[in-house]
């Protein structure tokens, strides 16, 4: 069989045509003067020629090579992989959504400003916050956002802050974000049973605190249990609590983070509330935040005035517009649909079956791999591979061997406070099937180790490319087709 993805330079043919264009209606541009010679191609590209079925098969079998939540376990520790229901691309797809326009006047759209504000209002609710954004394009532009209003609040007040705290086992967005804002870090260890440490977060907290940027439940799959002390000693030096939501899914209809005692708090739509996930986009990333807050918002704010939507510019205080339009539409209506479908009691069932998966899968591993932490764990936990470590496999070597079996490996070499980490997040999505045949996976890697540690260590064995050089991967990657030719002048080999 022809295995067109590793072919499509060798099987094209001169004059093989698979695509049909219309003649274009764009005059054409003399680029002389407007352009510098050395970005003036003066040649055709050498594309290859294919008929349109070889073009179809060609990609086809390049998207079976991919691994996805439609067609395999993924247990990518604090990414949150679940099913996305097709409900909601069929509701993102209503021709009422999909073939409207942004610069259309409010009046033609008032179908769609009024999802876009019950959103915001369902997502208030959840959050246990007074009003709600929804521009932000992705959890990290939602940091952002929130710590720009952070600024924004400090400065109206006169006081200039220039300090964040953040755990050492957040996510890096966490002191990205913060730099990006203008602000230092400072980072919060740990406590021996894997929270922060409350004495050392005393330390700390003073009159240049801006925020304490937290994940509840953390990083490590566990519930800061002196959440409240904690909001005290950060509101009792003016300092403001900041809600990383990547970790949600293990507290919906539970608790929310206004009841913790924050002050502002983005979402991962993509995460949580089973949005496309991946790729750079598209995404969203709402911010709520409490009263105080309200006034330093992005514009345009969706409102509703006499059963009439609007949006309202006027707002002197707000920090402006943090991306173009009003956020991504189609993201923000498939997790609308979600929320929709699952009503409250679905909802609060995601989080108690998250988190249910998660200690159940937990305790089947324990006896095979090191766990640094032994309380019980909300929606993922962390296992060490410190044990295989020692009889040089390392937890890199393990996460090849999951491939193997047709598994997407879990998140590895982090939290950076775990000495070789796996973070497993078996989300509520799994069945127990799924659950126990990669729980049988990971045994056996973990007996292999033991016996036959080369199976481990020359892994991946079945997929189409084996191990990567991956610093060369990393620092030089070759990211787009080249050709080498023969003498005469043929396609014989392709690199990607």
């Amino acid at each position: 069989m022809v295995e067109y993805n590793e072919l499509i330079f060798e099987i094209s043919r001169s004059g093989r045509i698979g695509s049909s264009l219309p003649e274009s209606d764009v005059p054409k541009v003399n680029l002389q003067n407007k352009l510098p010679d050395h970005l003036i191609r003066t040649e055709l590209a050498e594309l290859p020629e294919v008929s349109e079925l070889q073009l179809v098969r060609h990609y086809t079998a390049l998207s079976n090579k991919n691994h996805g939540i439609d067609n395999g376990f993924y247990p990518l520790g604090s990414c949150t992989m679940k099913y996305n229901p097709k409900i909601n691309e069929d509701v993102a797809r209503l021709e009422g959504f999909s073939r409207i326009h942004p610069y259309q006047p409010v009046e033609t759209v008032q179908g769609a400003l009024k999802l876009l504000h019950e959103l915001q209002e369902d997502l208030a609710e959840i959050t246990g916050m007074d009003a709600v954004t929804l521009q932000p394009s992705a959890g990290a532009q939602g940091e952002w956002a929130g710590l720009m209003m952070v600024k924004a609040y400090h400065k109206q007040k006169g006081e200039k802050r220039t300090k964040v705290l953040v755990p050492d086992s957040a996510h890096g967005t966490n002191p990205a974000s913060a730099t990006v804002a203008g602000f230092r870090t400072v980072t919060i260890p740990s406590n021996g049973d894997g929270l922060v440490d409350l004495e050392e977060l005393k330390k700390h907290v003073d009159d240049d605190t801006a925020a304490l940027m937290l994940t509840n439940p953390n990083t490590l799959g566990l519930f800061e249990k002196e959440i409240i002390e904690i909001a005290k000693v950060v509101h009792g030096a003016g300092g403001l609590l900041y809600y990383d939501g990547a970790n949600a899914n293990a507290i919906l209809g539970k608790t929310t983070p206004g009841k913790m005692g924050f002050d502002i708090v983005h979402l991962n739509l993509h995460k949580t509330f089973t949005t496309p996930h991946g790729g750079g986009g598209p995404g969203a990333g709402p911010v709520g935040v409490k009263k105080k807050l309200i006034p330093y918002l992005p514009v345009p704010r969706i409102e509703k005035q006499n059963d009439q939507y609007f949006l309202n510019d006027n707002q002197p205080l707000s920090i402006g517009r943090v991306k173009g339009y009003y956020g991504n539409f189609g993201i923000l209506v498939r997790a609308y649909t979600y929320i929709r479908t699952m009503g409250p009691v679905g909802l609060r069932q995601v989080s108690e079956s998250a988190v249910l998966h998660a200690n159940y899968l937990r305790k089947k591993l324990e006896p095979y791999f090191d766990s640094p932490f032994s309380q019980v764990c909300k929606h993922e936990f962390v296992l060490s591979g410190s044990r295989q470590k020692k009889l040089g496999v390392r937890t890199l070597d393990m996460a090849k061997r999951l491939l193997d079996f047709g598994c997407h490996p879990p998140t590895i070499y982090f939290p950076l406070n775990v000495e070789e980490c796996l973070m497993i997040e078996p989300t509520e999505t799994e069945s127990k099937e799924t659950i126990d045949a990669f729980a049988e996976v990971m045994i056996q890697i973990a007996k292999e180790v033991e016996g036959n540690p080369d199976i481990v260590l020359d892994a991946p064995h079945t997929t189409t490319i084996g191990r990567l050089d991956e610093v060369q991967a990393a620092r030089k990657p070759v990211v787009r087709h080249s050709k080498e030719k023969t003498e005469e002048g043929k396609a014989e080999s392709v690199k990607s």
